[in-house]
């Protein structure tokens, strides 16, 4: 028996998104965004977030935060992120390409997250004159790529740093559901009340088919976006399928249930796993330090997981689905006490 943890972009898209599709599929209507679901998308997110916001539908999470990056820095730019980060490692560098040639200035901070003190270090370090590139924006992710939150408090001190120091803040939210659940927060909290500008909300890795949209909490900022999705190949000519995803995701509180199960079976896995556990679980994904000997054990007895880094660390992820069947996790957990 395979029990599969390598990513919830394995998962399959939940009923209430192919309900959303079909119920879609229907009638000619306008297309390139002009059509009845996509044009409630702003109101939508809005009252999602308590505040108003553009939002603008794409096909990708390397789309929503590549497209985003490109409009608030210039080619000249440069953009801090933390090590760790999808933009930095799993990108094929979309970014760069995007804005034309900004810059990423890597950051290195505990659990995957970037810290008040280690962003004001590295923008001591950077002094910007004619001959550099220019400090433009702060790029976090929520939850991070190692499995944890941002605080909102965390968040509101590294977004008042970044906007003092004249940059714009964007997150990469592929797994925000996945950290407003564990914060148990409102969604505003960690967005725009805590200065976020632009947020590329993720919902394919929770439950949609394909889905995931760039939220601007400051109108000002869309500037030239709607171009450079068109450039792009992301102004998708029947939206409609997108936003009706996005629709259906918000309003039946799908994204908050999905994102609590997921949760809940993660940092069962993670209490399961003792001293092996590398970082807190704070959303789906649990890192374990497991060796060569119980990789090798784990995987014979039928559990599918991705090294983290150089297969010869013995790091390894596991992360949980939305749907990941209800026995996966227990018998993982067993797993893992009969190693320990």
């Amino acid at each position: 028996m395979t029990m599969r943890f390598f990513s919830d972009n394995t998962g399959t898209a939940a009923p209430e998104m192919l309900a959303a599709l079909s119920k879609a599929n229907h009638g000619l209507v306008p297309a390139y965004g002009s059509d009845a679901w996509t044009q409630r998308l702003d109101d939508c997110l809005s009252t999602y977030f308590a505040a108003p916001v553009r939002a603008f539908a794409v096909a990708t999470g390397t789309a929503a935060n590549a497209l985003s990056l490109a409009t608030l820095t210039p080619s000249y730019g440069v953009i801090f992120a933390h090590e760790e980060a999808h933009i930095a490692n799993d990108e094929a560098g979309a970014p760069g390409f995007f804005t034309g040639g900004a810059q990423l200035s890597l950051l290195q901070a505990p659990d995957g997250k970037v810290t008040k003190e280690v962003l004001a270090a590295a923008l001591d370090a950077h002094p910007a004159s004619v001959h550099t590139t220019q400090p433009s924006v702060l790029a976090l992710s929520q939850a991070t790529e190692l499995g944890t939150a941002y605080r909102p408090d965390e968040l509101g001190a590294l977004c008042k740093l970044a906007h003092d120091r004249g940059l714009k803040v964007q997150v990469d939210g592929a797994r925000f559901a996945n950290a407003v659940a564990f914060l148990d927060c409102h969604p505003g909290d960690v967005t725009w009340r805590a200065g976020v500008d632009v947020l590329s909300f993720g919902a394919t890795k929770n439950g949609a088919l394909t889905a995931e949209a760039v939220v601007f909490f400051d109108p000002d900022l869309v500037r030239d976006f709607e171009l450079r999705r068109k450039q792009a190949g992301h102004l998708l000519s029947k939206s409609r399928y997108v936003a009706a995803q996005l629709l259906a995701y918000v309003e039946s509180g799908l994204w908050l249930r999905n994102a609590q199960r997921t949760n809940t079976l993660a940092q069962q896995i993670g209490r399961a796993a003792g001293d092996l556990l590398m970082h807190p679980v704070e959303a789906n994904e649990v890192f374990l330090a497991l060796g060569q000997e119980r990789k090798r054990a784990l995987r014979q007895a039928g559990f599918e997981f991705y090294d983290w880094g150089s297969a010869s660390t013995g790091q390894t992820r596991f992360v949980v689905s939305w749907d990941q069947p209800e026995e996966d996790a227990p018998a993982l957990i067993a797993a893992l006490e009969e190693l320990l």
